[in-house]
């Protein structure tokens, strides 16, 4: 079983910055970030692949940059330019390497989940 566990989560102005970490146990093939406010679905934020191959949701795009520690299995998301709409809890997750060459950026794409950290961004 994956261990995953986030940190960095806090409170911060609108136009300000939060750097989220995940630690995993092990690697996997993707290492993704969601997010969720309640009464809402998860939403997929960015994800990077075991290639490096990094992808965004156009909400975050050219702000959040996510990357991995060269051990690759500490997945970093940094956030920029942060608005009120990203307060949210935010999730990593992992794959299982169980689908050949998945997108990575959907629910259905991971196997496991950390509890999660919220994210707060005041006007």
């Amino acid at each position: 079983q994956v261990q995953l566990v986030e940190s960095g989560g806090g409170s911060v102005q609108a136009g300000g910055s939060l750097t989220l970490s995940c630690a995993a146990t092990q690697s996997s093939f993707c290492m993704g970030w969601f997010r969720q406010v309640p009464g809402k679905e998860r939403e997929w934020v960015a994800a990077i692949d075991s290639r490096g191959r990094t992808t965004y949701a156009d909400s975050v795009k050219g702000r959040f940059t996510v990357s991995k520690d060269n051990a690759k299995t500490t997945l970093i998301l940094q956030m920029d330019s942060l608005k009120p709409d990203d307060t949210a809890m935010y999730f990593c997750a992992t794959d299982d390497w169980g689908k050949p060459f998945p997108k990575c950026d959907s629910v259905a794409d991971y196997a496991y989940w950390g509890q999660g950290t919220q994210v707060t961004v005041s006007s």
